[in-house]
């Protein structure tokens, strides 16, 4: 199923980040552990901010196009942090897998 990158969230964000990092690894939890998403967000050189005490914004600009930059919100930083990782490498909508879609409330986490 398509869904909206500035949506994803839980596993269908952690596969996401696997495709756009062209990982055949199991699922790794990039959006929840800092072990794993921290690595792209210095790699990536994606800037973060606080702008409200509910939401983290992350900013990247495209290195192949300096006038293109990707945007998007989430509740933590490495939400917002790899969804604009997946934007930037996969664009604004992600053909997931629907099986990693059951049960996830895309949009608020």
């Amino acid at each position: 199923m398509k869904v909206m990158t500035s949506e994803l969230s839980g596993a269908a964000l952690d596969w996401a980040v696997g495709q756009a990092d062209e990982c055949d690894l199991a699922p790794v939890e990039y959006s929840t552990r800092w072990e794993f998403g921290g690595p792209i967000i210095e790699r990536e050189v994606i800037t973060l901010i606080h702008p409200r005490w509910d939401c983290w914004t992350a900013h990247k600009y495209d290195e192949r196009d300096e006038e293109e930059s990707y945007t998007l919100d989430g509740v933590t930083p490495l939400i917002a942090a790899m969804r604009v990782y997946v934007a930037s490498k996969l664009g604004d909508k992600v053909e997931v897998p629907d099986e990693l879609l059951q049960g996830e409330s895309n949009g608020t986490t």
